[in-house]
């Protein structure tokens, strides 16, 4: 039974599938916008997500907690320079765009993952 269990495994032993957890993380908050499968960019979005969330809270403890889960360059620009963008908002940082383009190897459908921008609404009064 699957109860309260959660994500893909991809077909990878534990250790590997983190490592590749982690590295999609990390590419999205250096590059803001990458280019993967659909699956792999789910699994990543909740992972950057949810330290997204964490990172919010500006805190010592949302650092070291951002510092374990990412390499130090990436967790600095996402507690320094992501977070701070996105403290008004309550979810839903990052988008998934389809594309028509399919890998070659498996035909698996490609998408791109990137952040959503915050717009400023003006009042026009």
């Amino acid at each position: 039974m699957k109860h309260l269990k959660k994500g893909k495994k991809f077909h990878r032993k534990t250790g590997q599938r983190k490592a590749l957890l982690k590295s999609l993380a990390a590419n999205l908050i250096l590059r803001e916008r990458i280019k993967t499968t659909l699956v792999k960019a789910k699994e990543a979005r909740t992972k950057v997500e949810k330290l997204i969330t964490i990172a919010k809270k500006q805190n010592l403890i949302a650092l070291r907690k951002v510092k374990e889960n990412l390499p130090e360059k990436a967790a600095n620009k996402l507690y320094y320079e992501i977070a701070p963008l996105y403290k008004d908002r309550k979810g839903g940082y990052t988008r998934i765009i389809k594309t028509s383009i399919k890998k070659v190897r498996d035909a698996s459908p490609l998408v791109i993952l990137e952040f959503v921008k915050e717009q400023k609404t003006v009042n026009k009064e």
